[in-house]
């Protein structure tokens, strides 16, 4: 949970681009930490139900127009995103990572899980995947979601 991430990040003295001191910064992140609540995490997650647990538990297929309007649904708030969080900066808080993008990451991990490439046709967005990934390691990004990105092979 967001609480929890914010508590360790002061428990244990993390580096100050992580959650920064600076207000503007921190400004930004907690922003961005409120938003996605109901934005991103809530249309990603409500994607990867639709198009994989629903059918798993209904053993039907989603009819298309709800799986084409789940899709526009993250798809505007996928803009969103880039224009009032990413600009033209290369991370949320400005030009170090912090646990706005960390956060941001893993919940587009869930649509690329069921099939959905958030990233595709969308350049701003891939490139701040590609900063975020080499900034964490994309050996750890890749190990950490190892699970999500084969789901479907349950």
């Amino acid at each position: 949970s967001i609480a929890i991430l914010l508590y360790l990040a002061r428990k244990f003295k993390t580096p100050d681009h992580w959650y920064p001191s600076d207000l503007q910064k921190r400004a930004r992140v907690d922003e961005y930490l409120s938003w996605q609540h109901v934005s991103i995490r809530g249309k990603a997650s409500k994607l990867f139900l639709t198009k994989m647990l629903l059918p798993m538990l209904t053993g039907q297929p989603v009819p298309p127009e709800k799986l084409e309007s789940v899709t526009e649904e993250l798809n505007v708030v996928l803009k969103q995103f880039e224009e009032k969080f990413l600009q033209d900066k290369p991370f949320i808080a400005g030009s170090e990572v912090s646990l706005a993008d960390l956060v941001a990451l893993v919940e587009l991990m869930q649509p690329l899980g069921v099939g959905h490439n958030p990233f595709e046709e969308r350049p701003k967005l891939a490139e701040w995947r590609g900063r975020v990934e080499e900034a964490l390691g994309k050996k750890l990004v890749q190990e950490t979601h190892e699970g999500i990105l084969n789901i479907s092979n349950l």
